[in-house]
C-alpha cells in the first residue's frame, strides 16, 4: 500500500503586492530622532568643532577677536616640556588601572559562584563608586596626613619605620592618589565582570567538572575567552580614565607636588592663566589620544563571531 498525499483542501490565496511606504511613514522613525540627533548635535559636534577652531587660535576666552595662529599651539605642547611632562603623571595612573582590572577580574570570579556572604561583599566592594569624589578626596585627605589613619595602622602592625610625608613627598604622591582610585572604581570594574560571568552557559562548567578541571584551567578555557568584550571595555575605560584624571589629585592637592595631570593644566591653562586656545588643543591632542587607543584595542581585540 503506497501513501499519497491528499489534495490540498486549503483555500490559495494571492500575495498582495506590498504597497510602497508613504512619505509619511518614512518620515515617523527621523521624527523620533530628530530631539536626540539636535541634543548630540548642539551639546556634543558643535561644543567639539569649536574646540577644534578655537585650537587654531590665540582667543583668552573673553575677547571677541580670536587671532588665528594655526599650529603654534600644538607646537608648543610638544617643545615646552611644562606641558608634555605632565603626560607621564598620568603613567601611575595607568599602572594603578593595571592592578586594578586583576583585583577586579579575580574578586568577580569568586563572587561569580558559591560564596557565603557573597551578597555583602558585592556591596562592599561596590559601595566607593557610589560616593562622592570630593567626600572622598577628604576623607583620603585624613587618611594620608602626617599620623593619621594609615600610620596608625602601620604603627599597630609594627610597620611605623614604613611612615612618610605620602602626600608631601612627591616620590609617594602621585602613587597615593593612584591607589585611592583604584579604591574608587573597582567596583564598577567588578559588576562589569560579574555580569559577564553569569552570562556565560553554566553548562560549559558543568562539562568542565565531569572533566575534573582544575578552577585554573575553568578559568583559563571557560571565562577568559567568554569575557573578551567586557576586558575590551574595560581597558578603554581604564586607559581613558588614566588620561583624563582630575578629580582626585584636583581636590586633594590642587595638582601640588608633582600630581599635576594633563587635564588638570588644562584647566589651569585656561581659566588661571586666560589661554583658551592652547587650552584647546591640549584638549584635542587628549581626544586624539583616546580615540588612538581605542581603536589599537579594537584591533588587537577582536570579537569572535560564531557562525552556524
Amino acid at each position: 500500500m503506497t501513501l499519497t498525499r491528499p489534495p490540498s483542501t486549503a483555500v490559495s490565496t494571492s500575495v498582495r503586492p506590498s504597497r510602497p511606504k508613504s512619505m509619511a511613514a518614512k518620515l515617523i522613525p527621523w521624527l523620533y530622532l530628530l530631539v536626540p540627533l539636535a541634543l548630540l548635535l548642539v551639546f556634543t559636534y558643535l561644543p567639539v568643532a569649536n574646540m577644534f577652531w578655537y585650537s587654531l587660535t590665540s582667543w583668552d576666552g573673553i575677547d571677541q577677536e580670536k587671532k588665528f595662529v594655526g599650529l603654534n599651539n600644538y607646537i608648543a605642547i610638544v617643545t615646552r616640556p611644562e606641558l608634555f611632562s605632565v603626560f607621564f603623571v598620568g603613567l601611575y595612573y595607568l599602572a594603578g588601572a593595571a592592578v586594578q582590572l586583576v583585583l577586579a577580574l579575580y574578586f568577580a570570579t569568586l563572587l561569580s559562584f558559591n560564596l557565603k556572604f557573597r551578597n555583602f561583599f558585592k556591596g562592599v566592594i561596590f559601595f566607593p563608586y557610589l560616593i562622592n569624589g570630593v567626600a572622598i578626596g577628604f576623607v583620603f585627605l585624613f587618611f594620608f596626613q602626617p599620623g593619621g589613619s594609615l600610620d596608625l595602622t602601620l604603627q599597630f602592625l609594627g610597620l611605623g619605620d614604613l611612615a612618610r610625608p605620602w602626600l608631601g613627598d612627591p616620590a609617594t604622591a602621585n602613587s597615593s592618589l593612584a591607589a585611592v582610585s583604584v579604591w574608587r572604581y573597582l567596583g564598577l570594574n567588578v559588576v562589569l565582570y560579574i555580569g559577564a560571568i553569569q552570562s556565560i552557559n553554566p553548562d560549559l562548567f558543568e562539562a568542565a567538572d565531569l572533566d575534573g578541571a582544575s578552577p585554573w584551567q575553568k578559568f583559563r578555557y571557560i571565562i577568559a575567552p567568554s569575557i573578551k568584550r567586557i576586558t575590551g571595555l574595560t581597558a578603554i575605560l581604564a586607559i581613558s580614565g588614566s588620561l583624563s584624571v582630575f578629580e582626585i589629585p584636583f581636590i586633594m592637592l590642587g595638582g601640588a607636588n608633582g600630581t599635576e595631570t594633563f587635564v588638570i593644566k588644562t584647566v589651569k591653562m585656561a581659566f588661571a592663566n586666560g589661554k583658551v586656545g592652547l587650552a584647546s588643543a591640549m584638549a584635542v591632542v587628549l581626544l586624539i589620544i583616546v580615540v588612538v587607543v581605542t581603536l589599537i584595542q579594537r584591533r588587537l581585540i577582536k570579537d569572535d563571531v560564531d557562525v552556524a
